[in-house]
């Protein structure tokens, strides 16, 4: 069955979301974070879009731009050919590391263009990995409200107003922007049991006995697996809530 072709956005504004393959992680340490933003940097140069918000959240990326001189085809190409040469480089493997297509949406209102900038800055919260906007620290967040850095936030600061952006930002909504009903779904206690178990190659509950460092780095790795919260997390693996919530 032939694709369906992507929709075109009139105001040349989409939220992207860029996934490993098979959910895998594509970020595994903070030098893989650098490094893709050092990527989107470069790629903005040379496509001249305009980046209003992004989102790194260890299995996927939520961007949101404005096309430039570029298709939105030819700017994820660059993305993508250049970060995953180097991340091959690095961990000595070879193959594709994101998903062949890509998921977008057209931004054809400046409200949906506030929900969705929103809605990409809640994604860690939603997840679990920090209590406030401000602690995560791979999102555009922070650059509203200091040195915008590669992020072009005057437009969103229009639309939303300086005054009342951090309130709206921080506004419990059910925002739905374009997630699949796959993502949005909770898993199961059992089935995070077999996925942790998959994943590290360890029984959940044995996760607590490591050392404390790797301890973190395997709860960390565990809530990025989709439909996964927090409590569930602390019954599955006996760490305490009050711990993962710190991560």
């Amino acid at each position: 069955m032939p694709r369906r072709a992507r929709a075109k956005s009139s105001t040349g504004i989409y939220h992207v979301i860029l996934r490993g393959i098979n959910r895998q992680s594509i970020f595994l340490d903070n030098e893989d974070n650098e490094k893709f933003l050092q990527v989107i940097e470069e790629c903005k140069a040379i496509c001249d879009f305009n980046l209003y918000g992004y989102c790194l959240m260890g299995n996927h990326v939520h961007i949101l731009l404005k096309e430039g001189k570029e298709r939105l085809e030819q700017v994820f190409k660059r993305i993508g050919t250049r970060y995953v040469y180097w991340y091959n480089r690095k961990y000595i493997r070879s193959g594709h590391l994101f998903q062949d297509r890509y998921k977008s949406e057209v931004i054809e209102s400046d409200p949906y263009f506030a929900v969705a900038l929103r809605y990409i800055h809640q994604n860690p919260r939603r997840a679990g990995l920090c209590k406030s906007l401000r602690e995560h620290k791979w999102s555009s967040y922070k650059n509203y409200f200091g040195k915008s850095g590669i992020v072009d936030t005057r437009f969103a600061l229009e639309v939303i107003g300086k005054s009342n952006f951090e309130n709206f930002m921080n506004e419990e909504k059910d925002d739905n922007c374009m997630e699949d009903n796959e993502a949005r779904k909770r898993l199961s206690d059992e089935d995070l049991i077999i996925a942790i178990e998959e994943k590290f190659k360890i029984k959940a509950v044995m996760i607590q006995n490591k050392p404390k460092d790797v301890m973190k780095q395997m709860l960390r790795g565990a809530l990025e697996i989709d439909g996964t919260s927090t409590r569930q997390l602390s019954r599955v693996t006996g760490v305490s809530t009050n711990i993962i919530w710190t991560l």
